[in-house]
């Protein structure tokens, strides 16, 4: 039981003379008041969290993925391959009837609040580190998916959080899991007027794998796995092509401002119409495994005049984060087989 007690009434103090403070003292307090103003005006605002994601059946992504490794962190059997579908509706539903929340199968503010993990640098929580792994990715962080809190994964958390704001050490709390699951995806920069295609940490073999020649004709293919975000490489207009039963499966081209067209293919899901505008570093698809292919990878061309040249020298400046070769100036042998 809670007892409040009312506060005491103060005796009032005995009557005595005013006595006016030193000069010194009084020269003091008008400088020390005159600093915390000036401090309490030079602080930054500090910016509103970010509204946690809503998610529920049919969606997709790294927020889907997280989301997934935490419900099996929390004890839910399911697989997280960044598809949120019926069986993963079902493990939130159980998750959300033993945690006593409404049993919707939809993952808003509530559920977040209940499935978050707090961890720290250390942590070896395979899938609550995986989870907070898949959301540094989906900023741009370049970090693996090993469920090890440690390095990489360290240095970004860091940074995130001194971006933000957000105080507490390397550990992700509550707070911090708000701001990553709500931060929008990003691909970790865009240099000269263009971005790299995918979050750098999701890339399987990582940069050299960037490197290997196409098998038939001047193209990448980035080993990644399905539902990881694909970004506008430049700015552009957007044009969906392909299908599920094509070479290229569902497949969306940019037609960059360049004057160069960009083809991705193989994605499971494009996020934007044909004749929408887009702009380097923009979430546009999520990769998958539609159309002719061996396994799961985003197949990334490019077009100059209507002919395929190499992609490769692209994409590796763009994963270095220095200034990319100019598409008009990027050779059309030699990056295949």
């Amino acid at each position: 039981m809670n007892i409040t007690h009312a506060p005491r009434t103060p005796l009032a103090p005995p009557a005595r003379a005013h006595r006016p403070r030193p000069a010194p003292l009084r020269l003091a307090a008008a400088l020390l008041g005159a600093l915390l103003v000036a401090l309490g005006t030079a602080l930054p605002a500090h910016a509103a969290a970010p509204a946690w994601p809503v998610l529920s059946q049919g969606a997709g992504g790294n927020d889907v993925a997280s989301m997934q490794f935490l419900l099996r962190q929390r004890g839910q059997n399911l697989v997280a391959g960044g598809s949120f579908d019926a069986r993963t509706k079902d493990a939130v539903v159980a998750f959300q009837s033993a945690n006593g929340l409404t049993a919707d199968g939809i993952v808003g503010p509530n559920t977040w609040g209940k499935l978050v993990v707090t961890v720290s640098p250390g942590d070896t929580q395979d899938n609550a580190v995986r989870a907070l792994q898949f959301q540094l990715q989906k900023i741009g962080y370049n970090v693996p998916t090993d469920g090890v809190f440690a390095g990489d994964t360290t240095t970004a958390v860091n940074d995130f959080k001194a971006g933000q704001q957000l105080t507490g050490g390397s550990t992700v709390g509550a707070t911090t899991w708000q701001y990553l699951l709500g931060a929008a995806a990003g691909s970790g920069g865009v240099y000269g007027g263009y971005a790299f295609v995918v979050p750098k940490g999701s890339v399987s073999g990582g940069r050299s794998s960037l490197l290997n020649p196409h098998h038939d004709y001047p193209a990448a293919d980035i080993p990644v796995v399905e539902w990881t975000d694909a970004f506008a490489v430049t700015s552009g207009t957007a044009r969906q092509n392909g299908g599920v039963s094509d070479a290229c499966g569902y497949g969306l081209a940019i037609d960059g401002d360049d004057g160069v067209t960009y083809q991705y293919c193989h994605l499971n899901s494009r996020l934007v119409a044909t004749g929408a505008r887009v702009t380097p570093g923009q979430l546009v698809a999520y990769t998958g495994n539609t159309g002719n292919t061996t396994g799961p990878h985003l197949h990334f061309g490019i077009f100059r005049g209507g002919s395929s040249v190499c992609p490769q020298q692209l994409l590796a400046a763009l994963w270095d984060g220095t200034a990319p070769p100019s598409p008009q100036s990027l050779p059309a042998t030699g990056c295949f087989y």
